[in-house]
């Protein structure tokens, strides 16, 4: 199960790189690549299935209401996500506001992960 753990924790990080990364890399000229769509759903699956692990564990589980929060950011990142690859596959131009609604909200919660104790 340990194994498991660390390779979901490994995919979800590699998942937060792509999107944030992406969004730094064509900050300049916003858009939604394929890799930042990939990322955000690499991101809610390995963040659904490592509370899943949690919650099966003998420990206290994982804090529903943290998990919750990070939940709801990570759907509005797969939303927008969703909607400007859709936007840029019909070659229309995708607002700056949801380019980065993209990578700051999984900026965000990178954050939240790491300093909500």
């Amino acid at each position: 199960m340990d194994f498991l753990r660390l390779v979901l924790v490994f995919l979800h990080i590699l998942g937060a790189a792509a999107i944030v990364g992406g969004w730094l890399a064509a900050f300049k000229t916003p858009t939604v690549t394929q890799w930042q769509w990939i990322g955000a759903l690499t991101q809610l699956i390995t963040g659904l299935l490592l509370v899943g692990l949690a919650s099966m564990g003998d420990g206290e589980g994982p804090n529903n209401f943290k998990v919750a929060v990070k939940l709801l950011i990570a759907l509005v990142v797969v939303v927008a996500a969703f909607i400007g690859r859709r936007k840029v596959k019909n070659n229309q131009d995708v607002p700056k506001g949801l380019a980065h609604a993209v990578g700051g909200m999984a900026f965000i919660n990178v954050a939240v992960a790491v300093f909500w104790v």
